[in-house]
């Protein structure tokens, strides 16, 4: 799966898919393989309600703070607890709760059967207060989002921290002659298909408004940067230079795209605006220069050279300048992404002969392992900074695998019978 060449990892990694049923449409699966060492126990208590409704709901606020890795889920009993319900602090503290989520899904007055409103209130057992709740009003094909969203105020009222629950991930699917963008929630459900394609689509990455998506299509039998919007559906032509137009990184403010052109002779970095204007040239090198981050804060881009004589990961001032050298330990040092609060950077280090996901402390440059993987691509920091989403390779087939930025949290996502690669993950919904 990886690489066979300097050129190829690091100019344009198209990358090289095993054979797989059709599988448009298809659900990634999430599979826990780790958690947190202190979970919180919580109880989520079945909502009031049409049953059905309710239960469904309930069910998806359970497993997104279960797939968390940070929350331990015990017995809610099979009583439904509306937000009105006076709560036994007591009795559920006996239950090993420290915390209780109550509530109720009903029919919005005067909205019909297809809209309905959603309530909850959120206690801690431990200090016997309630913490808070939301009113969430949706139409039968939203009760997803509204049970994204309690688990967001959830973890965000007892871990202090924004939830990532309501946000999405974008990823390609390969199945036979067929190559497909898609959009799914964070839990890999609610898939939706942004583009399919017979040629490769590699390196989707997100605006920071999460309203559009940059990529590289070869539909035109070469590398190609466009912009696509979610909302509409239509997308334009960031980048079509002569020779390969690659590896597209949103500027903070989503005005403008760092790309990877060889349209002068090797892969140098330029900067372009998102309506595909306005080209101008970041740096130059006598290396491969690609895979250009912008760190969040604007002021620099992180980006891999082999400029040193091996694959490293370098920075410069966004408006040019001088490159300064970040990664020094090994040999192989590639795809930086830096951490929403600039502190970390994640990136693909060589270890043994092994690809893993590294992260390093930026200030100490200390580095830390964290996967047990071999074929590890693509990182991509959740918007809490909290989980990384990258590629890797398990018994010949690509999945996507999460780990949290402590290493101790994991997850495994596929989809039956297909290659999954190239994950993005989406800036919280505004």
């Amino acid at each position: 799966m990886m690489k066979p060449t300097l050129l190829h990892r690091l100019a344009v990694p198209l990358l090289c898919f095993a054979a797989a049923a059709n599988t448009a449409y298809a659900q990634l699966s999430i599979e826990i393989t780790g958690a947190g060492a202190n979970r919180l126990p919580i109880a989520v208590a079945d909502f009031a309600g049409e049953r059905i409704v309710s239960q469904a709901l309930t069910s998806v606020v359970r497993a997104d703070l279960e797939r968390s890795g940070l929350f331990l889920l015990t017995d809610p009993g099979a009583t439904p607890l509306a937000e009105t319900a006076s709560i036994n602090y007591a009795d559920w503290k006996s239950r090993g709760a420290d915390a209780l989520v109550v509530g109720s899904v009903m029919p919005q007055a005067g909205g019909g059967a297809s809209r309905y409103e959603t309530r909850f209130l959120l206690h801690d057992v431990q200090k016997q207060v309630a913490l808070g709740g939301q009113t969430y009003v949706s139409n039968a094909g939203q009760l997803r989002v509204a049970a994204h969203r309690v688990a967001d105020f959830i973890y965000e009222k007892l871990l202090h921290e924004p939830g990532i629950f309501s946000t999405r991930i974008a990823y390609v699917v390969k199945s036979t002659g067929r190559y497909e963008l898609q959009v799914a929630d964070a839990d890999g459900m609610n898939a939706q298909t942004a583009l399919t394609s017979r040629e490769p689509i590699i390196s989707p990455t997100w605006s920071p408004d999460g309203a559009n998506l940059a990529y590289v299509s070869f539909e035109a039998k070469k590398p190609i940067v466009y912009v696509h919007s979610l909302v509409t559906g239509q997308r334009h032509v960031a980048a079509n230079f002569k020779g390969s137009n690659s590896a597209p990184a949103w500027s903070p403010d989503g005005k403008k795209l760092a790309v990877v052109l060889s349209k002068d002779g090797g892969s140098q970095l330029f900067l372009v605006n998102a309506d595909g204007s306005g080209l101008a040239r970041l740096a130059s090198s006598a290396g491969i220069d690609t895979e250009p981050q912008f760190s969040p804060d604007g002021q620099f881009i992180y980006f891999t050279s082999d400029r040193g004589g091996s694959p490293q990961i370098y920075r410069i001032p966004a408006t040019g300048g001088d490159a300064q050298r970040i990664t020094f330990e090994g040999n192989y040092n590639v795809t930086p992404r830096i951490s929403p609060d600039s502190k970390s950077m994640a990136y693909v280090a060589r270890t043994n002969g092994r690809f893993q996901l590294a992260l390093m402390d930026l200030a100490t440059r200390q580095t830390q392992i964290l996967t047990d993987s071999s074929r590890d691509e693509s990182p991509s920091f959740a918007p809490n900074g909290r989980m990384i989403i990258y590629a890797t390779e398990i018994a010949g087939r690509g999945v996507l695998a999460a780990v949290s930025s402590d290493g101790r949290v994991k997850q495994k996502l596929s989809v039956q019978a297909a290659d999954v690669r190239e994950p993005a993950w989406g800036p919280f919904v505004k």
